[in-house]
């Protein structure tokens, strides 16, 4: 290792450098995951940060979301009916 390295984090009489806003400039070593171990101990801990930020929803947003799927599935379904039909009726007509 070289001596700028040494100085710059390895020297115990030289403070991590404070920006202005007092945040230190050298690497928070607690961040990174150490091992298999540590990167599952992360992966917990961002789940339950993502899970704080769900929000649920009501009743009646999830009644409206349930009666709104439904319709677009019924929808769906008779068309994909029709288009069967129509081309089962055409297959016939060109080889029956």
């Amino acid at each position: 290792m070289s001596d700028t390295a040494d100085a710059a984090w390895g020297s115990p009489e030289r403070k991590p450098a404070k920006r202005s806003d007092g945040v230190s400039d050298r690497p928070d070593r607690s961040a990174k995951p150490s091992g298999p171990i540590g990167k599952v101990v992360r992966f917990v801990r961002e789940v339950v940060a993502e899970l704080k930020k769900v929000v649920r929803p009501t009743r009646a947003e999830v009644i409206t979301y349930t009666t709104t799927v439904l319709v677009f599935v019924a929808v769906v379904m008779g068309f994909v009916v029709l288009v069967d039909t129509g081309v089962g009726k055409l297959t016939f007509w060109v080889f029956g």
